[in-house]
């Protein structure tokens, strides 16, 4: 094109030439960006599964996050020097990590507790121990002020009980809807990435209009595009894992067995029921029924939720980083930045689906009842038995022969 261009001087040509080599290397790098994203990009699809199997690596994960934030804290106020800092937000953490996962082990697994003697003295007086670790904490920090940096000393220390708050907390709310069901946490997590992925998808070949200037990459067109992406990516996850025990079944500790399982009657919302569309889309679909598990109308809720909300905990990060002038938390993962980095969105989609499950999913577990029972004195065992067979007979709903043996007993 440049060439046949004759009417044009040497110099004109020598510009345009110039032009087209900056265009070419601008779609080239543009390109090279977005293979070198989508490989890593399934790298860590493929590591997620693995953290799915390996369980406790969660924690692992929750302590890189954290120091993430940490450092750069760190790295902004080093050189004032401020004593203790790193040593009491890490000590801090670890206090933090003793309280929630004593507070899971005592709630979930209480009958497998009661049966070690070394555990019952830690699991009974388990929150005035994590306070004692606290209160050790804050004095140690009360003596670590220095004349002329009080002001950023207690920056730091709310620095660092604020990312325990982002942080911890919110993992320690995904390891609660884990022990709701795998369900409950493998499709949360998987359609945000979903979201990113279509987002991104959208953007790169559709996207025009600027969505918000915290990221200038994000767009409209991607916005829009990553909505309708997740809520077909949710459904058709949701369909497909709903079929499998090892899925909807929360984990439970059988005391016959001596074992953990994930075995269970399938709750009504994963189980396949039949849905009468309105009379108007019946006119439009031309059929009158359709199956679902009502597992998947929840999956919508938490699709757009993971659409229309979850991306502002990554323009929140995103505010964050600016403020620092970074472009990452760190370099971890090659093109996405650090762990926190691709973990902005999923905390806020933790919370919400603890929120979800609590409001509108969650009612009396038995077995859980059953646990807390077996862990009661004997008196108040039989007091309670005695009290639920008045209560049966009361409503008629146990059988003559059934009160004369229990009042035999």
């Amino acid at each position: 094109y440049l060439f046949h261009r004759t009417k044009l001087g040497p110099e004109r040509k020598r510009m345009d030439v110039s032009v087209c080599v900056d265009v070419y290397l601008s779609v080239f790098s543009r390109w090279k960006n977005w293979w070198i994203r989508g490989v890593l990009s399934l790298a860590m699809i493929s590591g997620f599964f693995m953290v799915i199997y390996l369980g406790p690596i969660m924690l692992i994960l929750v302590i890189k996050c954290f120091q993430e934030i940490i450092d750069i804290g760190y790295r902004v106020y080093h050189s004032y020097e401020l004593p203790w800092f790193r040593t009491l937000s890490w000590y801090f953490l670890i206090c933090v990590n003793y309280f929630f996962y004593g507070e899971t082990l005592a709630e979930y697994f209480g009958a497998l507790v009661q049966r070690e003697d070394s555990l019952q003295f830690l699991v009974r007086y388990h929150r005035f121990i994590s306070f004692t670790l606290y209160l050790a904490g804050f004095c140690m920090f009360v003596l670590s002020l220095v004349k002329k940096h009080y002001r950023l000393q207690f920056y730091m220390f709310a620095w660092t009980h604020v990312t325990l708050l982002i942080v911890v907390t919110q993992s320690h709310l995904v390891i609660q809807n884990l022990f709701e069901g795998m369900i409950w946490f493998i499709v949360p997590i998987s359609i945000v990435i979903c979201n990113d992925i279509m987002a991104y998808l959208f953007g790169f070949f559709f996207g025009r209009t600027p969505l918000i200037k915290l990221s200038p990459k994000k767009t409209w067109e991607g916005f829009i595009g990553g909505f309708f992406g997740t809520l077909v990516c949710g459904f058709i996850l949701a369909y497909l894992l709903a079929q499998f025990q090892y899925f909807v079944c929360p984990v439970e500790y059988n005391s016959e067995t001596n074992r953990f399982t994930a075995d269970c009657e399938p709750s009504d919302i994963f189980v396949m029921q039949k849905y009468t569309f309105p009379f108007a889309v019946q006119n439009i679909l031309t059929w009158k029924t359709v199956n679902l598990y009502p597992y998947q109308i929840h999956s919508v809720v938490l699709s757009t939720f993971a659409s229309l909300i979850g991306p502002f905990g990554g323009f929140f990060a995103s505010g964050f980083k600016r403020a620092f002038q970074i472009k990452d938390f760190a370099d971890t993962i090659p093109g996405h930045g650090g762990i926190m980095d691709r973990f902005d969105c999923q905390y806020l989609m933790a919370t919400f689906t603890h929120v979800y499950i609590a409001s509108f999913i969650r009612g009396p577990n038995p077995s859980k009842v059953l646990q807390q029972l077996l862990v009661l004195q004997p008196e108040q065992q039989l007091s309670i038995f005695n009290a639920m067979r008045d209560r049966l007979r009361d409503r008629g709903i146990l059988p003559p022969a059934a009160i004369l043996e229990a009042a035999l007993l």
